[in-house]
């Protein structure tokens, strides 16, 4: 699934920088993650690089969004 920023986002930018599927970018208030864009890193990397380095652990699992391996994997090969 794809994953998303809580409202607990202190702006602090680092997971901006770790996408590399440049899915996240400063929204109205906060940083948002663009679903369409976050394969959780697969194609990439074992596990998703944002949430790792965020201070505050406001990036989650996005409930709404639920998608399989096989599914992030076909985003990928569509976004690249």
């Amino acid at each position: 699934m794809a994953l998303y920023i809580t409202d607990e986002c202190i702006n602090c930018d680092l997971c901006a920088v770790e996408c590399p599927n440049e899915a996240i970018s400063m929204g109205e208030d906060i940083f948002e993650i663009d679903s369409d864009k976050c394969t959780e890193c697969v194609g990439h990397y074992d596990t998703p690089s944002c949430a790792p380095i965020c201070p505050v652990e406001c990036i989650l699992p996005d409930p709404n969004k639920p998608e399989t391996i096989d599914q992030l994997a076909d985003k990928f090969t569509n976004l690249h």
